[in-house]
C-alpha cells in the first residue's frame, strides 16, 4: 500500500522537528532531515495501525471485508 502525506519540518537548534497534519499527533524529530522523516513516518505507520485495529473491533463476523487501493 502506497500513501503519500504531507510532512512539516522546522529547525530547533541542532535538531528537526517535524509533524503531519493530516494525521493528528503523528510527530517525528532527529538531527538530520532524514533521520526525522524516518521517526516521522514510523509515527505516522503506528498510529495508522492502532486505528485501523480499533475501527475493525465489532465488526459483524458475518460481514463481508476487503481491501479498495486508493490511487
Amino acid at each position: 500500500m502506497h500513501n503519500e502525506f504531507t510532512a512539516i519540518i522546522e529547525r530547533d537548534g541542532e535538531w528537526y522537528i517535524s509533524y503531519c497534519p493530516e494525521i493528528p499527533g503523528a510527530n517525528g524529530q532527529g538531527q538530520t532531515k532524514e533521520e526525522c522523516l524516518k521517526s516521522l513516518s514510523g509515527a505516522i505507520k503506528l498510529i495508522l495501525e492502532d486505528r485501523r485495529e480499533d475501527a475493525l473491533r465489532g465488526i459483524p463476523a458475518d460481514a463481508d471485508k476487503e481491501l479498495v487501493t486508493v490511487v
